[in-house]
């Protein structure tokens, strides 16, 4: 396999992109190469493998055809109120309950009617719903008919979804004497990201040039972020670097890592459990030191966790389950739903938290600004909880009366939820654990690479570390051929320019600068062997040009 055709100072330059700007340069490069070249007889494209980004190639079926069945129910309801020309009336709540059960019964062929009534029988036997209005809720958020009332989530459904994550994110065991779970219905896990840096900063949690830190490698937006001009904050790496045996990572974090969060002067910690890129759920050991840091050295310590892929390890507990009072829980339905386009997530703050006692413990001055900043809101500005807050500044709070996750997101949020809590909903999670999994085989076979056995690994992508590997497979001398001779992402335009691959660059995730993301999400089971021969035919070619260099 011959060189790249890039200069090593043109691709030192593209290095300092994101890596998902420099994916982007990737796909331009293998797209060029796939264009037939002039006076060839027969082409000779190659079809471009992008695993570069994480959006499941796979969807649940079954509760969006609910919500499709749901729909029509909604709006036989409008029309029962109000029948014109392409003009209805708003559901009607009084009855409501029983003219659904009535709809069921009538069309039996509606695709999805099946499971929406399983869904609807699961609901009212689960919460003890009143029957009429959480029918009503749901017919009338699936026509999208009114404002968010309430605006930080419905109340069916935030009770719903706080079910679900009790199930999936605390595994089936939410902390005792933390008090509810209370929920913020957000437009994916990135917009609650970005309410939460903003309403920590507003509310004075969080100050300019504020140490924060970051366990990592951890994806790109967290590392972005602190540093815009408007936070400017002193981050601490918490760095995965242990190994399991010459060559092969393990991707966890050693003690005296972890130790760095016993500094008073860190505010903040941010972590995606499992991670991304490597995959990982924390281990009970870093649960628990992080845990003794909180009730020992540092116990301000504010955590923000980010679980979106905890469904894909059995048995899963987020931190946010362990250390409750001090952790901000982001959860989005795109991957395990494959609905990135659905835009769905939540942030998560228990009852009991240090950040309202925070609030509450502010010096008078920042008390007044305060007081000022949400008094159109409340005769009692102090005493409004920090997750309305995150609801107030995620519209300037002066729009706080049009705050809110649509409703028809909510509706589809509750049914996804309550299909998670069916054996068909158990069947399907299962079925796409096993689907990453495979996948990740297939591309360690066709690359030949080991990688450390974990019982939590979510397999959702897998961060390789190909100077590791260098030194594993040909030892150290190689190894140290390759970081003198080339840039760290030169395999990344080697695999784009002649294999027409796209993977995305470790070190942009503040992993190794010699590692490579591997989404296992979003392309055919067999394509990740030829991904993987891909990336075993460049090293063969590497190791052939160092023994040329070397003979």
């Amino acid at each position: 396999m011959p060189k790249t055709r890039f200069t090593r100072a043109e691709i030192q330059s593209f290095a300092q992109l994101s890596p998902f700007e420099l994916k982007d340069k990737f796909i331009e490069i293998a797209q060029s190469e796939q264009e037939d070249k002039p006076g060839q007889k027969e082409t000779t494209a190659r079809a471009m493998l992008n695993a570069g980004r994480g959006n499941p190639n796979w969807i649940a079926t079954g509760p969006r055809e609910a919500y499709l069945a749901l729909g029509h129910f909604a709006l036989s309801e409008s029309r029962r109120v109000w029948t014109a020309d392409n003009l209805g009336g708003m559901p009607e709540k009084q009855g409501i309950g029983g003219r659904f059960d009535a709809f069921v019964r009538q069309h039996p062929d509606l695709p999805g009617i099946d499971m929406l009534g399983a869904c609807v029988q699961h609901a009212l036997q689960r919460f003890g719903f009143d029957r009429d209005a959480f029918l009503h809720e749901l017919a009338d958020a699936s026509i999208g008919d009114n404002y968010p009332v309430p605006d930080r989530m419905l109340t069916h459904a935030e009770r719903i979804v706080r079910g679900y994550l009790g199930d999936e994110m605390f595994a089936g065991r939410p902390p005792q004497g933390a008090g509810d779970l209370r929920l913020f219905a957000t437009e994916g896990g990135t917009a609650a990201m970005c309410y939460i840096f903003d309403s920590l900063m507003k509310n004075g949690l969080l100050h300019k040039g504020d140490k924060i830190a970051l366990m990592v490698p951890v994806f790109t937006p967290y590392i972005e972020i602190p540093e815009l001009d408007t936070y400017g904050f002193e981050v601490v790496l918490v760095e995965a670097d242990l190994f399991a045996g010459t060559g092969v990572r393990e991707w966890r974090y050693p003690p005296e890592e972890v130790a760095k969060l016993a500094d008073p002067d860190v505010k903040l910690v941010c972590l995606v459990n499992p991670s991304n890129p490597p995959s990982l759920a924390l281990s009970e050991r870093v649960v628990t030191q992080i845990r003794e840091i909180v009730a020992t050295s540092n116990p301000g310590l504010l955590i923000v966790t980010d679980d979106v892929y905890g469904t894909f390890v059995e048995g899963f507990r987020s931190i946010a389950a362990e250390v409750p009072r001090n952790t901000l829980l982001v959860y989005s339905y795109s991957k395990h739903y494959g609905c990135t386009g659905w835009r769905l997530g939540v942030i998560a703050l228990h009852d009991d938290n240090v950040i309202d006692e925070m609030i509450a413990a502010l010096p008078g001055a920042e008390k007044d600004r305060l007081a000022a900043r949400y008094g159109t809101l409340s005769l009692d500005p102090g005493g409004i909880r920090f997750i309305d807050r995150l609801v107030a500044d995620s519209r300037q709070v002066a729009l706080n009366h049009t705050a809110g996750l649509s409703l028809p997101q909510q509706a589809m949020m509750t049914l996804f939820s309550l299909f998670d809590m069916l054996e068909e909903g158990q069947a399907y999670k299962r079925r796409i654990r096993a689907i990453v999994r495979q996948r990740l085989d297939l591309l360690l076979e066709g690359a030949r690479m080991k990688i450390a056995e974990d019982p939590e690994r979510a397999g959702y992508y897998i961060e390789l570390d190909l100077l590791a590997e260098a030194e594993r497979t040909h030892g150290r001398a190689f190894a140290d051929y390759l970081e003198a001779t080339y840039e760290p992402v030169d395999p990344l335009f080697r695999l784009a320019e002649q294999t027409s691959v796209v993977l995305l660059n470790g070190g942009g995730f503040d992993g190794p600068q010699w590692s490579v993301r591997v989404s296992l999400a979003n392309l055919d089971d067999l394509d990740y062997l030829k991904i993987g021969h891909h990336l075993r035919e460049i090293f063969n070619a590497y190791h052939a040009e160092w023994q040329e260099q070397t003979a």
